[in-house]
């Protein structure tokens, strides 16, 4: 198996459809593509009759709106949030107040670390603060309706409080931002960390779901050999990372143009966090030393 992961970006659903993917599962996309949402948030209906929602996605009033078309005639019993980012939770609450349903899955919004002294936070935009569920599912706990059964799987990294979700019957997991198709996941501190991000990988590698319906993009249809992928290519990049050190790259700035040589401006802000993640893991494993915290630390190989 090549360690470089097989990014697959063919979707061609439309925003506000909604796509019959599996005897429980239908798809319906958001229309907020982006350069960190690709075409969409990807919000599903699990279910027949009586329906699970996992993500409701953004607070955009056309997106819940074909929702609620998309499950006319049954009845939503749970809302079901992977993780807090404004794209894939505020519809919740809004959708709570009009249909009754419960809102469950991951804990309120935290980051995943305190902020050091002087260090703004570049993500607490991201964070929907305002989250607030009926119940909060631990690793393990489960959630039933008619015919279905999701099992939540605690998966920080790209949050603290994310979690992905089993459907028993299809021996499949809604993965949330954890693992997708289309490209590597975002991690940007305080509000993610790599340490629990690459133990999470690890986690749903050892379980046996044979697909993943991601939060955007299209399915993860070999999770297995995908996974693997995506642990090698992080390693490679946190390998890379330490070679820069090494070769006497201090900044942040600098390792960005070295590792991520060619790399689209507007895609810079993203890859300084991405890396900014990759140094504090290597710090906690007494790999590399800081000067200074956040982004305007300077590193060095310990």
């Amino acid at each position: 198996m090549s360690e470089t992961p097989r990014f697959d970006t063919s979707f061609d659903q439309e925003p506000g459809t909604c796509l019959r993917l599996s005897p429980l599962v239908r798809r319906v996309l958001a229309g907020n593509a982006g350069p960190v949402t690709f075409t969409g948030t990807c919000s599903y209906v699990v279910g027949n009759g009586e329906v699970a929602i996992v993500d409701p996605g953004p607070d955009d009033p056309a997106h819940l709106d074909a929702l609620l078309a998309a499950t006319a005639g049954e009845r939503i019993t749970h809302l079901v949030v992977t993780h807090t980012h404004r794209d894939h939770s505020p519809g919740a609450a809004i959708l709570r107040e009009r249909t009754g349903a419960r809102v469950v899955g991951c804990a309120p919004h935290r980051d995943s670390r305190a902020l050091a002294a002087g260090e703004a936070n570049r993500m607490e935009a991201a964070g929907d603060r305002s989250y607030a569920p009926d119940q909060v599912l631990g690793d393990g706990e489960r959630v039933h309706g008619s015919g279905w059964t999701l099992e939540a799987v605690a998966t920080p990294g790209h949050t603290a409080n994310h979690l992905a979700f089993a459907l028993q019957e299809e021996n499949a997991l809604f993965s949330g931002d954890h693992v997708m198709a289309w490209s590597t996941t975002f991690i940007g501190p305080p509000d993610g960390a790599m340490g629990p991000y690459m133990a999470s990988l690890s986690k749903v590698l050892a379980r046996g779901e044979s697909i993943y319906w991601p939060g955007h993009g299209g399915p993860v249809t070999e999770p297995a050999r995908f996974v693997r992928a995506i642990i090698a290519h992080r390693r490679q990049r946190e390998e890379a990372i330490l070679a820069r050190l090494r070769a006497g790259d201090e900044t942040i700035p600098a390792l960005v143009e070295t590792v991520y040589r060619g790399l689209s401006p507007a895609l810079k802000p993203a890859a300084a966090l991405n890396v900014l993640a990759h140094l504090e893991d290597l710090h906690a494993r007494a790999l590399a030393r800081a000067d200074g915290a956040g982004l305007d630390a300077r590193w060095r190989a310990a």
